[in-house]
């Protein structure tokens, strides 16, 4: 009786073994495969993994672990993605599932609830803002008449450039150049600049900059889902002074434009050129607009403007002015198409940019070692299979493009900086990312509105650098610059280029 009673619970131990072994295998087998990851701790994830500078630690992970990578930050889900196939397969193939940018509480709060156009989520508002960046914000037409605009303010920040070189004076050349940036994009957006004390833009720009700081800043209610109501790090009172702050300024600037705008109600503007606030009001104030922009659009999207179009193109240029130096051998170059097409007697302007290859290889090749984009983030819109694995909806994609223009099977040395790998028929590939190897302003439908823009300026602004002066560093440095990155949401350099400017053009140039 007792052996055919363990005999009965060993057979029922051993079924019972079998069922929950098949259970297992079955779960298993059903369970969507997930991309390669590492080990996670609990609660945190794989927050440990990441470094001040997020791009280079996802970099050495997806060397060890492949070009597609599951990440827990916190409780949110994120793919990472650092091959030429896999962001094509992402942001072609499967476009129509990362169209969303994730939302960021400290962002989300600033921009209105997402009222802007970076931000905002894909749908009719977003695609009647595209439609409107091309076609007026940011299209030819307006581009091009503001082009005195640009050429007065590069023309301002040259001959401040000529007062120092004159006087040996060293110069921050990061901080000189986002001040022109600024006024540009103050001037075409507010008609007003915002380098005076005095000028309301002026505060404007220093309320924007502690917005951008706060945007960038780190939050735990976007890791983990049960901090999401709770302000642990004190950024409600800050968010809501900065955002206040700037409302108000915004409300004082949009108020006078409209009392402007009845005063000229009868009659055409002086010089024809509108602000794009007045391009915004126009479609604020018609009944008959296919989407009913409100006021918080319209701030937000002025925001974006500022965020965007200031500290990119002056970090950009700081980038490529430090590669020069480093380079002098591509200064002598680039210095001899420019006189050669533009000569000495005048400064370098916009219209010459066709004739200046080089300078243009000079810009794309700085894009590539140093986009000021580093990283492309989107949120799954839905569950999709990308290089035979399952993405799920609300998963976060981070495209590291600053490893994408280092991969060494699409770029042969990909750590040199050679500008001649864009000349000639060797390498025609442009800005608008149609090549995945090469993703400045990202690609797509929600790649950067502004890259024209942009490249106006930074093509322009440097070539008038390399053509009006030398750049001298320290002794200390031996005459080269070092090329650290530092922590920042556009790729800053760790440490400020200071330079002293010297003359090479007479002064008759610079009238």
């Amino acid at each position: 009786m007792a052996d055919f009673q363990d005999n009965f619970f060993l057979l029922l131990v051993g079924l019972a073994s079998m069922f929950l072994i098949r259970t297992i295998i079955s779960k298993t087998r059903n369970k969507p495969r997930l991309p390669p990851s590492p080990r996670a701790l609990p609660i945190i994830g794989h927050l440990h993994l990441l470094t001040k500078i997020p791009h280079q630690a996802l970099h050495k992970l997806s060397n060890r672990y492949g070009p597609l990578i599951y990440l827990l930050f916190g409780s949110k889900p994120c793919v990472i993605v650092s091959s030429p196939e896999i962001a094509k397969e992402c942001l072609k193939t499967n476009e129509k599932c990362f169209l969303n940018r994730p939302k960021m509480a400290n962002i989300d709060y600033l921009t209105y609830g997402s009222a802007d156009f970076t931000m905002a989520p894909y749908g009719p508002y977003w695609k009647f803002m595209k439609k409107l960046c091309m076609s007026e914000l940011l299209g030819v037409r307006t581009l091009d008449l503001h082009i005195p605009v640009r050429r007065e303010e590069i023309k301002r920040f040259l001959k401040s450039t000529l007062r120092k070189a004159e006087k040996g004076e060293e110069m921050e050349v990061g901080a000189e150049v986002i001040r022109l940036t600024n006024n540009i994009i103050s001037r075409m957006a507010l008609k007003r600049r915002c380098s005076e004390d005095e000028d309301e833009a002026h505060k404007v720009r220093k309320l924007i900059e502690e917005m951008c700081e706060l945007a960038g800043r780190f939050n735990a209610s976007d890791m983990f889902w049960f901090c999401k109501n709770l302000d642990l790090q004190g950024y409600g009172k800050r968010l809501k002074d900065v955002r206040d702050g700037y409302d108000r300024m915004m409300e004082k600037i949009m108020n006078e434009h409209e009392e402007t705008r009845k005063k000229k109600r009868s009659q055409s503007d002086e010089d024809g050129v509108k602000d794009l606030l007045d391009i915004l009001l126009d479609i604020y104030e018609d009944e008959n607009s296919e989407i009913k922009l409100t006021r918080e659009n319209i701030k937000a999207f002025i925001m974006n403007m500022f965020g965007a179009g200031t500290d990119t193109s002056a970090v950009t240029i700081e980038w490529a002015l430090s590669e020069l130096i480093n380079h002098p051998n591509v200064v002598e170059k680039a210095r001899k198409e420019i006189d050669s097409v533009v000569g000495q007697s005048r400064i370098v302007e916009e219209s010459d940019i066709d004739n200046l290859p080089y300078l243009q290889a000079i810009v794309k090749e700085t894009l590539r070692l140093h986009p000021t984009g580093p990283l492309i983030v989107r949120e799954a819109i839905e569950d999709c299979n990308i290089n035979g694995y399952h993405i799920p909806a609300k998963t976060q994609i981070f495209v590291n493009v600053w490893a994408l223009g280092r991969d060494p099977n699409h770029w042969e040395n990909p750590l040199e900086f050679l500008p001649e790998r864009f000349t000639g028929k060797k390498r025609q590939l442009d800005v608008r990312g149609q090549h995945f190897e090469y993703l400045p302003f990202g690609s797509g439908r929600r790649s950067c509105p502004g890259a024209s823009l942009a490249m106006e300026v930074v093509q322009t602004t440097l070539g008038a650098m390399i053509q009006c002066f030398d750049w001298k560093v320290g002794e200390d440095a031996n005459g080269k610059v070092d090329m650290e990155e530092g922590p920042g949401i556009s790729l800053p350099r760790a440490h400020p280029l200071v330079c002293v400017p010297v003359s090479r053009l007479s002064s008759s140039a610079f009238t």
